[in-house]
């Protein structure tokens, strides 16, 4: 069975990307016809309630991890450690958020469908065809839409290994985006409970098990060339009250080398100069130092400990990893813990084996083994065409001489300007058989021409790995926006060309194995929301000159951005 509905907008995930994506739209056009579909059971993405868990905090603070126009509440005290908070209150946040935005007599909750899958895309002449199916039914739902806003995320679709032996496993195998509607935790048949991952969900994970009580091995795999990720305390120094104020300034931002923050005497200073390299050098192995001070990896351990030290610097973020929200997180890992270092051979009745012969009791394996793509309901030739990854053996030749050509020239300017980057670690990386992403200011397919006359149609919102969404979302969906009524300006194709290879290949060399897919911006918040605001000549300085050069970014801060918006454009307010 099936039915058929036109829309004006198609929104595809019901995260935080497309929860403002359609807020956004709407704002400026109250009477289209928009619905948002999210192949889960709530709405919230990374964060919603199924996901969760009591224990489980948010990376981002009070204060920041919120949408301009709508403050959080801020949490109990027994719930706020440095200012950052437990999960459960972005949920319910973003629970409010839906319901207290109502357009046209239907709040955004209303334009929700859940658990709809999207199995394909179709373009045709006035839009797209988009067929979708119900997860717990044969039912299948078209949509027809004049606009489609793919903001299905980089943490949607989960990435499970490959388990021989796992039929006849008796326990539980969950990936980490399972563990929080799980009763592992719980339950007494679990008393053995073991890690696969290395990164910050897998830590949470490994530490969530020893504080119920169970019995915890954590399995780092021995071909996994990144190495285990950072775990960064997230105290802060002077007037900050965490880490994440810090890396929140405009003054931090510019300590790390990219093109987003601008071309000028101050970071030619500190990038570009031998002076400036060795300032910025020691910077960066002074917070490399004190970290694996912290950690002490080399300190009695109930049982490899030490495995747990990061293979390379900081600086380079060639793994994953993030800040720790319990002071006491090495202690425990460290005295109750056994950590190998291994990879998996095959599970077996009620334990797990690794290749090296050792054999680990398990009743439950939990698997922080990322993410695939979300976007999987594109063919191999769309995602070609839009600049999603696709295989690279599949492009014509003419097509990926002409790209090798274009990352050659990008990758010589990249070391031109940052020589720095010349250097790194020594990593082993690993062949990858697919593209990058080589969206125009990871938005949009690049197009044919800069007119604006042309098919503006789709649009991608959240496909970056960033330090904080909510800023980067907020200005990703005005600039769409603006790019879907063809209010703006677009430089010509090959200049489109050119800006992305450059973002590749900086991408590459700044983030070596984190960056191979050309969508990381760990530490460039600010200086991407300046581009998106510098594009759509919007202020992107928004405070006093020692305001904006030493305080952190706030969500407050971008409260006149839609007015600006609406007044550079010419929008009608009265009607909006």
């Amino acid at each position: 069975m099936s039915d058929m509905s036109e829309v004006d907008v198609l929104v595809i995930g019901a995260g935080i990307s497309g929860i403002f994506a359609a807020k956004f739209w709407l704002d400026i056009h109250p009477d289209s016809r928009l619905i948002i579909l999210d192949r889960d059971s709530c709405i919230g993405g990374t964060w919603n309630s199924r996901r969760g868990y009591d224990s489980f905090w948010i990376q981002f603070t009070i204060g920041t991890a919120e949408f301009s126009d709508q403050a959080m509440p801020r949490p109990p005290d027994e719930d706020v450690y440095l200012e950052f908070f437990k999960a459960k209150h972005t949920t319910k946040y973003l629970n409010d958020y839906v319901d207290s935005h109502s357009y046209g007599g239907q709040t955004l909750r209303d334009r929700v469908k859940l658990s709809i899958e999207v199995q394909s895309v179709l373009k045709i002449q006035s839009g797209w065809t988009v067929v979708s199916k119900e997860r717990e039914s044969p039912l299948q739902h078209t949509f027809k839409t004049a606009r489609l806003i793919v903001a299905s995320g980089c943490t949607s679709i989960p990435n499970m290994p490959s388990l021989p032996g796992k039929d006849g496993f008796l326990g539980q195998v969950l990936h980490q985006d399972g563990f929080g509607s799980s009763n592992v935790l719980t339950s007494p048949d679990v008393k053995n409970i073991t890690v696969l991952g290395a990164g910050k969900s897998s830590g949470d994970m490994v530490y969530e098990a020893v504080k119920a009580g169970k019995t915890v091995s954590w399995i780092l795999k021995a071909t996994d060339t990144t190495g285990p990720g950072f775990f960064l305390s997230p105290k802060g120094v002077g007037p900050y009250k965490n880490a994440f104020e810090i890396g929140m300034t405009r003054l931090a931002a510019t300590f790390t080398p990219s093109f987003m923050n601008g071309a000028n005497w101050w970071t030619s200073l500190l990038h570009s100069s031998k002076f400036g390299s060795k300032i910025m050098a020691g910077f960066w192995d002074s917070i490399n130092t004190t970290a694996r001070a912290e950690a002490d990896f080399q300190r009695s351990s109930l049982q490899n400990f030490d495995k747990l030290a990061p293979h390379s610097p900081i600086f380079w973020q060639n793994c994953t990893g993030g800040l720790l929200n319990h002071q006491d997180f090495f202690d425990t890992i460290a005295d109750n813990v056994r950590i190998y270092f291994g990879d998996v051979d095959c599970l077996e009745k009620d334990v797990l084996c690794l290749q090296s012969g050792e054999k680990i009791p398990t009743d439950a394996l939990l698997c922080g083994t990322g993410w695939q793509p979300s976007v999987q309901f594109f063919s191999e030739e769309q995602c070609r065409q839009f600049g999603l990854p696709h295989l690279v053996a599949h492009e014509p030749p003419k097509e990926r001489s002409h790209w090798t050509a274009l990352e050659a020239d990008a990758d010589a300017k990249v070391l031109a300007t940052f020589p720095q980057l010349a250097n790194p670690p020594p990593i082993c990386l690993k062949p990858t058989p697919k593209t990058p992403y080589r969206l125009y200011r990871h938005i949009v397919p690049l197009s044919e021409s800069g007119d604006a006359s042309k098919d503006r149609s789709i649009v991608f919102i959240g496909q970056v790995v960033v330090g904080n969404y909510f800023p980067v979302v907020e200005c990703q969906s005005m600039w769409a926006t603006a790019y879907f009524d063809g209010k703006l300006d677009l430089p010509g194709v090959e200049e489109q060309e050119k800006d992305v290879a450059l973002s590749t290949m900086w991408c590459r060399r700044r983030y070596l194995s984190s960056g191979r897919q050309g969508n990381t911006m760990t530490f460039e918040l600010v200086g991407y929301t300046d581009v998106l605001l510098k594009d759509m000549g919007l202020r992107t300085h928004r405070k006093g000159w020692f305001k904006d050069i030493f305080s952190s970014v706030w969500a407050r801060d971008f409260r006149s951005l839609k007015a600006e918006f609406m007044k550079k454009y010419g929008y009608n307010e009265t009607e909006n």
